[in-house]
């Protein structure tokens, strides 16, 4: 290891200036490189205002920092890790492949490894040395060398899979709800036309193109089909304009009754932003999840394939839900009236969510995007890593329907789901503070922060005086009170005494 020649490994001790001069420039050209793209994208949403993407971008970095954090981990106590030895039997239970020999790098030529050729060297000799020192124990290593390379690099490719899935469903949902800009177009001419501002009417409310469309009829059987009808809309037509004009309506009436001509497409717009830095980020829970997976990635169990699952039946599930909400608005209104003076007007309420709780959709939203971009993000690492016929990776007739659920999971959310969630949501019994602009939330957050700093300062004011002991009421106005205010008085031009007659 301390040579140079034959085939051992070199150290800086040998290696020449140049080639770690070269090394080291490139590596840190291509991390400022990064650090520069990422600055320049912060300052170009500040610019535009976009505070609630320039916070997800914060939030993407501080994944980054987590990330950096974990790999040094993994760095520092790699030679600690490798001198920890467990017995043979152990290491021979729950493995995700069937041993058939001991060939512990039977996986390791790969494209990676033909790519930094001489790491592989150097992880091999220092897998090697790890061996011969649990060898001696008569055991084997917790883990290789070159298994802790390669759970490294799949952490990295995890959350660059899950952050990319993320911004792209997030786009793509953008997209769907801005061709929905027409609709708030056409309303807000047709309530600036005084005409038609002034004419009464009435709506039937049988006849009126919501109810129709979502409401089923009132029984058992009758709100079985309401829920079988739910779990369909969401694939065609899941937000039509008679739903949009109906439910704006709602939100408007119960939330910002004094501004009829608030602008809910601009809202929800800022709303979905402001959710995305929520989304985007990887939370504890979900590293859990992380652990669960690849604990259950054993030989026999096919265990990717069945987790592959989870995402698929939550976005139904979320789906069809929100979908109900919607018919639920619609059937306490055909259920109450059968005509109304003006506009069809629905009650949002959080009784139409699960547990009351509308934010409960964003958590499970969240979960999805996770395992799925976990599904894709483990797929493309095994194919790259080790290879498409790996037995990691699994018979082909369990790869095929995990990749065609992951496409279809990532294409529902993005065109279905985020859209719908962005709408119904609103329909809770309180607002987000995206309802107002961003100036104006600034200016609010700095009234309640000079309004807590008055509340403190009284607060102390208050029990300083508590704290004091009493003087006398006559001793303290006459000595204090009183002769203050003839000194002001004394001294006060502006105040003049009664002019002789």
């Amino acid at each position: 290891m301390a040579g140079g020649g034959g085939g051992e490994e070199t150290n800086l001790e040998y290696t020449p200036t140049w080639v770690v001069a070269l090394v080291c420039s490139v590596i840190v050209a291509m991390s400022l490189a990064v650090e520069r793209l990422l600055h320049y994208t912060g300052k170009y949403l500040k610019k535009k205002k976009q505070k609630p993407l320039f916070e997800a971008l914060l939030k993407i970095k501080e994944e980054l920092m987590l990330l950096g954090f974990i790999s040094l981990l993994l760095t520092v106590f790699q030679n600690r890790i490798n001198t920890i030895c467990i017995s043979k039997y152990s290491s021979g239970k729950w493995l995700p492949c069937k041993k058939e020999d001991d060939t512990s790098t039977a996986h390791f030529q790969t494209s990676f490894s033909s790519f930094t050729s001489g790491n592989a060297r150097r992880l091999l000799a220092e897998a090697s040395a790890s061996t011969d020192h649990c060898d001696k124990e008569g055991k084997v290593p917790l883990l290789s060398t070159t298994a802790l390379h390669h759970l490294h690099i799949f952490i990295f490719v995890l959350a660059i899979v899950h952050v990319t899935f993320c911004v792209l469903t997030i786009l793509f949902a953008s997209a769907k709800i801005r061709q929905w800009k027409h609709w708030e177009d056409a309303i807000q001419k047709k309530e600036h036309d005084s005409e038609e501002v002034l004419r009464t009417k009435f709506t039937n409310v049988q006849d009126h193109a919501f109810i129709r469309d979502r409401f089923l009829g009132i029984g058992k059987n009758l709100t079985f089909l309401g829920w079988l009808q739910s779990f369909f809309k969401q694939f065609y037509a899941s937000v039509t304009k008679d739903d949009y004009t109906t439910m704006r309506l709602g939100f408007i009436m119960t939330h910002c009754r004094g501004n009829p001509k608030f602008n809910f497409h601009k809202y929800m717009i800022r709303a979905l932003d402001a959710d995305f830095k929520k989304v985007v980020g990887i939370r504890w829970y979900l590293w859990i999840f992380v652990v669960l997976f690849l604990l259950l990635n054993v030989h026999g169990w096919h265990a990717y394939f069945w987790i592959s699952f989870i995402p698929f039946l939550l976005l139904f599930a979320v789906g069809t839900k929100l979908e109900h909400v919607i018919n639920q608005l619609a059937q306490e209104v055909a259920e109450k009236h059968a005509a109304v003076e003006g506009d069809l007007v629905v009650q949002p309420s959080d009784d139409h969510f699960w547990f009351h709780r509308p934010r409960i959709v964003l958590l499970l939203i969240h979960i999805l995007l996770f395992q799925n971009a976990f599904e894709l993000a483990f797929f493309f690492f095994i194919w790259v890593q080790y290879s498409f016929h790996s037995c990691i990776m699994g018979e082909v007739g369990y790869i095929i329907p995990r990749l065609v659920i992951g496409v279809l999971v990532q294409f529902m959310c993005s065109y279905s789901t985020m859209p719908l969630y962005a709408i119904v949501t609103q329909m809770g019994s309180t607002f987000k503070k995206a309802i107002f602009e961003e100036h104006i939330q600034e200016g609010l957050a700095v009234w309640a922060k000079h309004a807590k700093m008055k509340k403190n300062a009284r607060t102390t004011a208050t029990e300083t005086g508590s704290t004091t002991t009493p003087v006398g009421p006559k001793e303290t106005s006459q000595s204090h009170d009183e002769p203050t205010k003839e000194a002001e008085i004394q001294h006060d031009p502006s105040i003049q005494g009664p002019k002789e007659m």
